[in-house]
């Protein structure tokens, strides 16, 4: 577990805390993968979920930091031992979040950051239960979203067009999430989802031993 807030010095019961499983989602080009990375850098109890995939390792990718690599007859066997929060597949691909390194995280009280579509998101909420906190990211505008995909001169006219298309599905699934952030400047974005992030910590439901500190306080402990 966390270690215990100031709450609990001078008194004999500790009030710790569950993690919880912070989902972000955006349309392609929206910024949540740069809002992913100022937070697991400023967050030291947030820790990055590593997905399983059947699909062949990049050359500037490492094993078990950006996927852990596997054939599609474990990541079949993992889907029969019900090992998977949630899977898919993508093209020929398949991608999966193991259930057991998530679970072991969130019982040490260190939240667990997932980067998913909203299909992911629906998996992870039938799974996880009150363990989730979901946020969409939604770009300013149309024009904006397309201007940062151009922006990023990584694809092609087609592949941005084929993007803009999608989005607009995409964030049509808006309304399934717990919170909504419109994201103008990416500094402003980061500080909000810290806010949110701080004041999940704090929900009654995560902090274990607080029936017991309440009992300590009122009986003179």
């Amino acid at each position: 577990m966390t270690t215990p807030s100031d709450s609990d010095y001078g008194s004999p019961f500790k009030v710790c805390r569950r993690g919880l499983m912070l989902v972000l989602s955006s349309p392609s080009g929206a910024g949540k993968t740069t809002i992913s990375r100022a937070l697991l850098e400023r967050e030291n109890d947030l820790v990055m979920s590593v997905s399983v995939t059947t699909r062949d390792r990049r050359q500037e990718e490492v094993a078990g930091e950006d996927y852990h690599f596997i054939d599609k007859s474990e990541f079949n066997l993992m889907v029969n031992r019900k090992e998977l929060l949630e899977y898919a597949k993508v093209f020929d691909n398949y991608y999966g979040t193991p259930r057991g390194p998530v679970e072991a995280e969130l019982a040490e009280g260190r939240d667990v950051l997932f980067d998913v579509d909203w299909q992911g998101a629906q998996q992870l909420e039938q799974n996880a239960g009150e363990d989730l906190v979901g946020i969409f990211v939604l770009p300013p505008s149309t024009a904006e979203l397309d201007r940062r995909l151009h922006g990023r001169a990584q694809d092609s006219d087609e592949v941005v067009a084929s993007r803009m298309a999608k989005a607009a599905d995409e964030m049509s699934h808006w309304d399934a999430y717990d919170y909504i952030i419109v994201n103008n400047d990416v500094e402003d974005s980061v500080t909000k989802v810290q806010a949110i992030l701080q004041a999940e910590r704090l929900r009654r439901k995560r902090q274990t031993g607080l029936a017991e500190f309440v009992k300590g306080l009122r009986e003179g402990q």
